[in-house]
């Protein structure tokens, strides 16, 4: 068998392995997919699995190769994927990236980068959560969800995503869940932007026995207590003892006083409780130059003896290989192309893509390249390669594919 096969066989055995308990992914236990109809479970998750960006008739169609009398009718479609809970998509997407370990960096480190994207959905101004009122950007308005990804940098593939209403977007809140929730093992290494660095997620990674390396602005870099001034190059650790309270007669610790932060209770902190007032942490900071005149700040508690200041600089660099993937999943793979105005719905199809994406990238990524005597090394056609691939998966290709 060849590898294509064997992960389009692993991707299945999952469905059918999840056939056999239907309970844990049906809104109706004991009821739900219990008759016989052309649209059962597998069917239906293979389906989804493999729809394109077309109508959902026209989908259905190419899925039953044009056999009217195999054809359910798009209202079917509809009626079973009503009976469906989001855990069923959630639950392939892990399943199947574990049954394909990711390399790790230095034999150990996992590259995780973590970032949002906006997709639109159908305009409806009567959803104050998704709804953004006429501005610059559009005339009438528009509607927007908001996704918050966890992407394997080595891999390439996407591990995990929070899905948010695009006017009630949390990104430090949505990371916080990601890391609690991530199931990998390892040690992953978590990448992300200056949106997301707030004690709450150094919190969150530490608590977990993971590292992060987290671009920050220079006000935040200033409020550290060992940083007294802005060097061009810089890559020292700080501690810092986190309370709610200013007063200092309060403080367990008052020999640490210059080392004390308070966060007001409109900042979430979830490791300050009433048992345990106060939270220290130590943070390693750096701060390296990329262009002329142009400094960009880290906070990351990777050890100083296995990583230097380059290694991490170069760490960094790879989460940018998170947003040249949106493009892959946004309009190559036809995420932006939704199916449904509801919004649960529309999940399922976000999942459902990222999904085909990994399907798609875990075979590519074996092709083998031809080196050349040039200057520059060939790479495989992303876009073609995902659209072979999603044939492949429909079984819409010849015997020789």
């Amino acid at each position: 068998m060849s590898f294509p096969q064997k992960v389009k066989s692993a991707l299945r055995a999952i469905v059918d392995t999840m056939a056999c308990n239907t309970a844990r992914f049906v809104k109706n236990p004991g009821k739900d997919f219990t008759r016989g109809r052309k649209l059962g479970f597998v069917q239906l998750i293979h389906f989804f699995l493999s729809m394109g960006s077309g109508c959902i008739s026209h989908e259905l169609l190419k899925y039953f190769y044009f056999l009217p009398e195999d054809v359910p009718s798009a209202s079917a479609f509809i009626q079973q994927r009503a009976k469906l809970l989001p855990e069923t998509f959630c639950h392939i997407l892990r399943q199947f990236n574990l049954r394909f370990p990711s390399k790790g960096l230095m034999g150990r480190y996992s590259l995780i980068a973590a970032d949002g994207c906006e997709f639109n959905i159908a305009r409806n101004p009567q959803d104050p959560s998704t709804f953004h009122p006429t501005s610059g950007r559009s005339e009438r308005g528009f509607n927007s969800l908001h996704t918050i990804s966890l992407y394997d940098l080595l891999s390439k593939r996407y591990l995990d995503v929070v899905i948010q209403p695009g006017r009630l977007k949390n990104e430090s809140a949505a990371l916080c869940q990601l890391i609690d929730r991530y199931i990998y093992g390892g040690c992953p290494i978590f990448a992300a932007d200056r949106g997301f660095a707030s004690y709450n997620v150094f919190a969150h990674a530490l608590e977990k026995g993971s590292f992060f390396a987290i671009r920050a602005k220079d006000i935040n870099i200033k409020r550290f207590p060992a940083v007294s001034s802005l060097s061009d190059t810089m890559d020292q650790w700080a501690e810092v003892v986190l309370t709610r309270s200013k007063a200092r007669r309060k403080r367990l610790h008052p020999e640490l006083d210059p080392l004390y932060r308070c966060i007001c209770k409109a900042v979430p902190f979830d490791f300050i409780t009433d048992s345990c007032p106060e939270y220290r942490m130590q943070l390693r900071v750096l701060r390296f130059q990329t262009a002329e005149g142009v400094f960009e700040n880290l906070i990351t508690n990777l050890p100083s003896d296995e990583l230097s200041l380059e290694q991490i600089k170069h760490i960094y660099h790879l989460r940018w290989g998170l947003e040249t993937s949106f493009r892959g999943l946004k309009h190559t793979i036809g995420t932006a192309n939704f199916h449904s105005k509801s919004l649960e719905y529309i999940e399922f199809e976000i999942l459902c893509r990222m999904t085909l994406y990994n399907f798609c990238t875990i075979i590519t990524i074996e092709v083998p390249i031809k080196k050349e005597a040039g200057k520059w090394e060939y790479q495989v056609n992303l876009s073609m390669a995902i659209k072979i691939c999603f044939a492949f998966l429909s079984d819409h290709t010849g015997p020789e594919m």
